[in-house]
């Protein structure tokens, strides 16, 4: 007997816009500096400088990809003075990096 369903009317699956928008943020998700950037945003609001620092990046390069973490809504900004600081758009985003860092650790 199989154990999938018999009719496949029932089964759920997302539309193809939140397909879209997900695959968006899972593309912005895919590059492993971005991944460093999200990882020492997780508990830190940082500065361009200073994440750059961290992830052994130049600042124009630390700068370009927040862009891209911002337009997916991953990270956000917030100015103090001169500096802006960023970190992570909401604990959802938090929620992700632990259980991909959960699944790769998972033997």
């Amino acid at each position: 007997m199989s154990q999938y369903p018999s009719d496949l009317a029932a089964v759920e699956i997302i539309g193809e816009d939140m397909a879209s928008r997900l695959a968006d943020i899972f593309a912005a998700l895919a590059d492993p500096n971005r991944l460093r950037i999200i990882s020492a945003l997780a508990h830190n609001k940082l500065c361009v400088g200073d994440l750059a620092k961290l992830v052994g990046m130049t600042e124009s390069a630390t700068s370009h990809q927040l862009r891209l973490l911002r337009a997916q809504r991953i990270v956000r900004s917030r100015k103090a003075g001169r500096q802006v600081f960023y970190f992570l758009d909401d604990q959802h985003v938090h929620d992700l990096l632990d259980r991909a860092v959960e699944h790769v650790q998972h033997e």
